[in-house]
């Protein structure tokens, strides 16, 4: 699978203000999934107070690079080693997911336009597939 051209260029187009606005949409992400689903709290019992700033820079990162994602590659293994060692797993991805769109959402208003909304979701979803395979296979060498 890949990203469809259309979602890239509107990734790309959109990747300044949602990066000038990251800080934002992950501290209101986080607030829209432990609203939602209090029991993923106990996933980020032990992480940094900067959570939300480390997202917000992989947000910015993921979007500058949608097209040249080998760059990337160091640090999807980083998080993916950090996704095991918390024990993510595949079903808490769409929950993420929902709620960070409904962040970008909220942060950004009407820039957010369902085509962007779209894109975006498309954009998550596909790199949380990349996740979830990795993390697959990191699962099975525990």
């Amino acid at each position: 699978m890949s990203l469809s051209q259309k979602t890239i260029d509107i990734v790309k187009a959109t990747a300044k203000p949602v990066a000038e606005n990251s800080e934002a949409i992950t501290t209101r992400m986080y607030e829209i999934l432990f609203s939602e689903h209090p029991e993923l709290k106990e996933l980020f019992k032990n992480a940094d107070s900067d959570q939300h700033k480390k997202l917000a820079s992989a947000v910015s990162a993921y979007a500058a690079n949608i097209d040249n994602l080998g760059v990337l590659a160091k640090a999807v293994e980083k998080m993916a080693t950090t996704h095991v060692r918390v024990k993510v797993l595949p079903e808490h991805y769409p929950l993420v997911g929902v709620s960070l769109l409904g962040a970008v959402k909220d942060v950004l208003g009407d820039a957010a336009t369902d085509e962007v909304i779209e894109a975006w979701k498309e954009a998550y979803f596909f790199l949380a597939d990349i996740l979830i395979a990795r993390e697959k296979e990191l699962y099975a060498q525990v």
